[in-house]
């Protein structure tokens, strides 16, 4: 099992590498560049070409990724421009309200889609699993941004249970800091749960024809029974892989979420170093979030040896 990580790491060096080249050469396109947020649209040209010199941006790009690329390796990050702070401590203290909303619209999403696939696979055919199925489509089709706004409407504006916007830390206790992350959560749930209750009646259904289940009914177990005891354990790799997927693109994609309920995690700052052309920050949560997904899948990945001894290394 060791060496089978060790691949799948090093496996994983050449994707990271594409991905440091894809965001480096991104930002070093983007036009005006940090010279033009930090002196305003009425500097000059000559005052935008010598502050980008006094930044280092005057350089061949090769040798801005290697010095940029070696920061990296040596846990130098940069410096942001306008934070004046570095790279990895504005990650740092804005990566915890992304971990908590991404944690809790995933226990979220866990919740609405298993009770929902596995009826739909349990009522194959009935009307129970067409609304399953319609009602996973209909999440995957609504927009974020309008689910959220419809949350926002119903729970804030209308009933007033929860917070419009906002964000307040553990230290405030995990009572409030749950109520101001239940609608972006849910709105973020809602869509990962559409996902996950398709995966997991899609996986069912396809381990529900295999001889052991014909043999576990013949025996004259109940058809609930088969389902939760058998098919589900069979299906969990699977399953499994659907639910890292989906914690996956939860922490890479909470930008929209995050900025609508004010939300001070990567997303907000993204946003922000974006209208500001803070290059380093940009660069750095691109390679950031990309190590958290390929960590995430790499986690997945060890953990099916332990959900189906099938799939370990050496085993046929």
């Amino acid at each position: 099992m060791v060496s089978y990580i060790v691949k799948r790491i090093l496996s994983l060096i050449p994707v990271l590498f594409i991905v440091s080249i894809i965001a480096f050469l991104i930002v070093y396109l983007i036009p005006g560049g940090p010279a033009t947020a930090i002196l305003g649209m009425e500097a000059s040209p000559e005052q935008i070409s010598q502050m980008n010199a006094q930044m280092g941006f005057d350089r061949p790009f090769l040798v801005q990724y290697v010095d940029w690329l070696g920061g990296i390796v040596q846990g130098n990050w940069g410096e942001s421009f306008f934070l004046r702070q570095s790279v990895l401590s504005a990650i740092g203290e804005y990566f915890g309200p992304t971990l908590s909303l991404a944690i809790f619209a995933q226990i979220l999403a866990v919740i609405i889609a298993m009770p929902l696939g596995i009826l739909a696979a349990y009522k194959r055919g009935t009307a129970i699993d067409v609304a399953s199925v319609s009602v996973s489509l209909l999440g995957s089709a609504l927009p974020g941004f309008l689910l959220s706004m419809f949350l926002m409407l119903a729970f804030s504006v209308y009933n007033q249970w929860f917070p419009v916007a906002g964000y307040a830390d553990l230290s405030a206790g995990i009572g409030e800091h749950l109520k101001y992350l239940f609608l972006p959560a849910l709105s973020l749930g809602i869509v990962q749960a559409a996902y996950l209750t398709r995966m997991i009646r899609s996986s069912l259904l396809e381990v529900l024809h295999k001889s052991f289940i014909q043999t576990a009914r013949a025996k004259g177990l109940k058809e609930k029974r088969v389902i939760l005891t058998y098919g589900l354990k069979n299906a969990a790799p699977v399953i499994l892989t659907a639910i890292g997927q989906s914690f996956g693109s939860l922490i890479t994609g909470t930008i929209v979420t995050e900025t609508l309920f004010n939300i001070p995690g990567l997303g907000m700052l993204t946003m922000s170093a974006i209208n500001r052309r803070d290059v380093f920050v940009i660069q750095g949560v691109v390679l950031f979030v990309t190590l958290l997904y390929v960590f995430v899948n790499l986690i997945v990945d060890v953990l099916y040896g332990f959900v189906d001894p099938r799939l370990q290394p050496g085993r046929k």
